[in-house]
């Protein structure tokens, strides 16, 4: 680690964090009891939130898998992007590509430890602590480990969610999109809201509610936001959905929930 610090001398494990509430939503065991109050309070709103936890998930594994094996990717920066879980980014990649670089950036110092210590027998894989909030900070610790001036996969899964400023949400990804090289892919997925007096956008609007009272503001935004960050960059086909839509690998099997309705996400090619 960057620091001597302990990580639990850093870390307030009475209050809750997103990335172990995210964990215990994927049945990981890097969680706490402040963390399960708040995941059965969530789980009041929208019981099919572990499903919907595995099927952004599921949509990541897709685009990755997408992008080294057809397309060629073979480096990847993962935004915020939480405790280990099953199928990663590091693993999905260098199933199709062994020497696929991957860094995995996460300035939660529980995460980072965590991680260091599962990712030190792989030369490709790395992690680095820096907020990815701060693209000056995270492309310059980036650029240790993977080369900037190749295309590369930038993976922005429920970061930008939690900026509450749209514009500024913009410019972060801005930042980093016009940092990469040209061919260069943005994954992102973002919380949604369809404003349309559906169930779906109730639960949204519950789900913001209740983060915001526990101080982890996060945005459910409209289509036509989460579409702007995509603006000047060239949409995959098929475009900006639901992540179940996006190349499911088979008939679906399991019905449909409002919350199925409650995230965005798409692939671009960075011209």
């Amino acid at each position: 680690m960057a620091t001597s610090e302990r990580p639990s001398a850093r870390v307030d494990f009475d209050r809750p964090s997103l990335a172990r509430v995210r964990d215990a939503l994927l049945g990981g065991q890097n969680h706490y009891e402040a963390d399960r109050v708040l995941l059965r309070e969530l789980l009041d709103i929208a019981p099919a939130a572990p499903a919907m936890a595995r099927e952004t998930r599921q949509w990541l594994v897709r685009a990755v898998r997408y992008l080294t094996e057809r397309l060629g990717v073979d480096q990847f920066v993962d935004l915020g992007s939480g405790f280990p879980t099953v199928e990663n980014t590091h693993q999905v990649a260098q199933k199709y590509d062994p020497e696929a670089h991957v860094v995995y950036v996460d300035d939660d110092p529980v995460v980072e430890a965590h991680g260091r210590a599962l990712l030190v027998d792989n030369d490709f894989t790395h992690i680095c602590g820096t907020d990815p909030l701060n693209p000056g900070e995270t492309l310059a610790g980036v650029a240790r480990f993977i080369d900037l001036d190749r295309p590369a996969g930038l993976v922005l899964c429920g970061v930008v969610d939690h900026v509450a400023d749209l514009q500024q949400a913009q410019q972060v990804v801005k930042s980093y999109a016009g940092a990469l090289a040209p061919g260069s892919y943005l994954l992102l997925l973002h919380r949604h809201n369809p404003l349309d007096a559906t169930e779906a956008a109730v639960v949204a609007a519950s789900l913001q509610d209740r983060l915001a009272r526990e101080g982890l503001d996060t945005r459910y935004r409209s289509r036509a936001e989460i579409a702007s960050f995509f603006d000047g960059l060239e949409l995959l086909e098929p475009g900006l959905t639901e992540p179940h839509l996006w190349w499911p690998d088979g008939p679906r099997l399991a019905p449909l929930t409002p919350v199925n309705r409650t995230a965005l996400g798409g692939v671009a090619r960075i011209p």
